[in-house]
């Protein structure tokens, strides 16, 4: 499975995801300078990682390439819940795992109910309860 693809620094916009010292990052914040007399722009790309909530900070030429990770949403339907731990199935797959509760949807996690999770770079982390 391909977990990355390459950009060019140019093209990315806030709101899109971009990797940051091998972590999955979404782009909050993008500066650039003007392109001076031997090279090109500079960019400042500020990204929140996506499963810690970290800020990170990429400096890069704006030519140069980037790597943007392949980001999955899968929706998934929520078996049980001991604590902050819920027991979810996929609903394409069928395949059952165990996945810890962000703080903000333990209250809100019940048996039947369907959930929204991201899958990147092999983690998975709980997006929202449907």
């Amino acid at each position: 499975m391909v977990e990355k693809i390459f950009a060019v620094a140019k093209e990315l916009k806030e709101g899109k995801y971009v990797l940051i010292d091998d972590i999955p990052c979404r782009v909050v914040e993008i500066e650039s300078s003007k392109p001076g007399k031997h090279g090109a722009a500079k960019m400042r790309v500020t990204g929140i990682g996506v499963f810690e909530g970290q800020k990170k900070t990429l400096l890069t030429p704006g030519d140069a390439d980037v790597e943007i990770p392949i980001i999955e949403r899968k929706n998934v339907q929520i078996m049980s819940v001991s604590g902050k731990t819920a027991q979810v199935m996929d609903q394409q797959t069928y395949e059952m795992y165990d996945i810890e509760l962000p703080d903000e949807l333990v209250e809100q996690a019940a048996a039947g109910k369907e959930a929204e999770l991201l899958e990147a770079m092999g983690r998975k982390k709980m997006e929202r309860i449907k």
